[in-house]
Parts: C-alpha cells; structure tokens; sequence
C-alpha cells in the first residue's frame, strides 16, 4: 500500500489525485491539507480517512472539528499545520497541488524529511528553483512532475540519461485566444477567458493559459527541474493539445509523449513511478485525429511569455516578481477590477520597479512577494 500526503486536496489537481486514489485502490491517503472549501474537505476526510488534516484558518479548523467529532482524526491549520501535513513519516510522497508560493515551506520541509515531491505547485521552483533542486539532490528526493508538459518531458527522457539534450519543446494550447490580437483583448471578460478549448482547470491556472503567462511559468519551471539552459526551451503552439511536449536530442531526434488531455494521467504516473498502471477515460485514437498542427507563440500579442522569458534572464527574485505581480493581477481581473490587457501591464511595472535581490533565501522570496502585493495595491 503507497502512502501518500496531499496539499491542497480540494483544488482541480487534488480532486483528480483522489480520482486516481479512488480509481487504483492501493493508495492510502494519510494526510491533507485545503483551503477554504470545508464542506468539499469534509466529504473528502470522511471518504480517505487521513489521520491529519489542515486548513489554512483555525476558525475553518474549529468548524471541521466540530463535524468531524464522531471520527478520531486530527485537525490543523495556518502554516505549522501544512507542516506538518508534509512532514507526517508515514507518507513517502507529498503532492504538491496547493496554489501560490504557499507551497514553498511545505516542500522544503517534505524534501529535507527524505519525502518524493509530486510537483504540481509551479511557484515552487519558479520562486525557490535555486534552492529546491539542490536540496532534493543532496537529500536524494525525486521531484517528480504532475503538470502534463513537464511529464512528458520526463517520461521523454527516459533512459537516455547519458545522451545531450538538444532542445525543450513545450507544447501549448494557444488558449481561448489563440490567433487573437491585442486589439480583439480589449473588451474580453473573465467568462471569455475562462474558455479553455481543451483542458478543464481551476480559475486562476485557466487565466494564465488565456495570457500565456502559464506557459511562461512552466518554461522557468523546465529550466530548474531538467537543468537545461534557457536557450534550450522552444515554445511551440499546438492547438490539439495530444503531443503534450517533446525532447530534442543532439542528433536531431525528437521524441514525444502523446495522449489525450486528461491531468489524471500525468497525476498516476507521478504516484506510481516508474510503473505504468491501466487508467480508465478514453484513449487516444489516431484514425479520429484530423491533423496535428504547430505555430509560433504570438508574444507581441500574448506580451506575459516574453515577459517571463526576460525575467528568468534577469534572475535572482526577478521571476518571483513576475510570480507574484501575475497572481495579483489575476485576482484583479477575476474581480473584474482590470481588463485583460492590464494583466501582462501590470507584470512589466512590477518587474521595472522592484529591489533586485541575487539568490534569495526564502525569507528573500516571501519578502519580495509581500512587496510586488504593496507596489499593486498602491497604483491599482
């Protein structure tokens, strides 16, 4: 029986974590931590019965004691709670399906307990990629990748450890507004970028596929988790969303990882590594697809992946900015405070205004989160 602990069980990735649990039936979930769906996470606990379980406010903790009273299971919360969740010995794998640079603590702690990181979180190594992987490397860890693109470029270099890695291709959807120009953005709304053609994701991550902002942090996340060079990452659009990304080698030979667009699969194979288990859903089917096709990323229009692309040059806590000013910018335009265009804007002013600080400790990086928040707040 594999034990396992998650964060952030109620979220799109959590939910379809516990699918694939559900689905197998030889995972134990012993631990989990949520944010504020306490009614979702008491469905949840009473289905997976973990011994812990956190929240992030102790009036949320004190609610779900309350309903959960007939069951001896123990509740937590704030930060000490998440803690605890990833460091719980039992579990020998932490998914990281938690939202935003929350994650950072957590994961630091799972790695230097000896845990395998599932890694969902893209702030993680976006933010803290100087530290994270060092630390799993001397502690013996593996990071383990569930968002699809960075899978398939795991499972695409598989067994060729020993031969150089030419180039990256990172595939992308394009997004609802693929082929659109800035002047088509200008009077979307949230419900239209909230469209995705083919994948089914939480609010915040859809968005970010809808500026390309989300591409722009999954290449700073390759960079970190594969050791390649900046250089070495090549976006390419791919509106059909089977080829999920690719590897180049040296002697021009690419190879693929294709399926259809189900997050479960790349979920199962994390947990089950370096196994492959049969998976429910509806498989790829060659005499259906009608073509594939590729494009070059528009980045004067979608301006949030050059952007992250100069930021990573930049270094240091420059793609923390870019990290948090997106966030924020996000959360403004889903509360319908700016316009969609505002949102790349609103990056740049925060990327040309902040204290640039080189290899920031944890500290270093919350600090600079809390100050790109200030800078916003204060001119939005």
């Amino acid at each position: 029986m594999k034990k396992i602990a998650l964060l952030g069980s109620t979220g799109s990735i959590g939910t379809q974590t516990l699918e694939v649990v559900r689905e197998q039936g030889d995972i134990q979930v012993v631990a989990m931590a949520a944010g504020k769906n306490i009614r979702l996470l008491e469905q949840q606990v009473r289905e997976f019965r973990p011994a812990l379980v956190a929240v992030w406010e102790e009036k949320d903790a004190c609610i779900l004691r309350e309903s959960l009273r007939d069951m001896q299971i123990r509740v937590v919360s704030g930060m000490e709670g998440l803690l605890e969740v990833a460091v719980i010995p039992e579990a020998e794998i932490l998914v990281t399906a938690i939202v935003g640079m929350l994650g950072i603590r957590p994961t630091i702690a799972a790695i230097e307990a000896g845990k395998n990181i599932a890694l969902a979180n893209k702030e993680t190594l976006v933010t803290a990629g100087h530290l994270i992987m060092p630390l799993a490397k001397e502690k013996g860890v593996s990071i383990l990748p569930v968002d699809s693109e960075h899978s398939a470029i795991f499972q695409s270099l598989n067994g060729e450890e020993s031969n150089k890695i030419n180039k990256i291709l990172l595939t992308a959807s394009g997004g609802p507004f693929r082929g659109k120009k800035r002047k088509d953005l200008e009077h979307m709304q949230v419900e239209d970028a909230l469209k995705h053609p083919n994948w089914s994701m939480g609010r915040k991550i859809t968005i970010d596929s809808a500026t390309l902002v989300n591409k722009g942090l999954e290449v700073m996340e390759a960079k970190w988790l594969f050791g390649v060079e900046l250089e070495q990452i090549q976006v390419v659009v791919h509106p059909q969303s089977v080829i999920h990304s690719m590897v180049e080698y040296e002697d021009g030979a690419v190879i693929a990882q294709l399926g259809t667009p189900d997050m479960r699969l790349p979920i199962q194979y994390a947990l089950y590594y370096p196994k492959r288990r049969r998976m429910s859903g509806k498989k790829l089917d060659f005499y259906e697809l009608s073509g594939l096709t590729f494009e070059q990323p528009d980045t004067e229009t979608f301006q949030g992946l050059a952007l992250a692309f100069q930021a990573m040059r930049q270094g240091g806590n420059i793609p923390t900015v870019y990290n948090a000013a997106n966030e924020k910018a996000v959360a403004l335009f889903l509360n319908r405070k700016i316009s969609f265009l505002e949102i790349p804007e609103i990056i740049n002013a925060c990327m040309e205004n902040s204290r640039y600080v080189n290899c920031p400790t944890v500290e270093e990086i919350l600090t600079t989160e809390a100050e790109t928040y200030a800078f916003i707040e204060s001119r939005w």
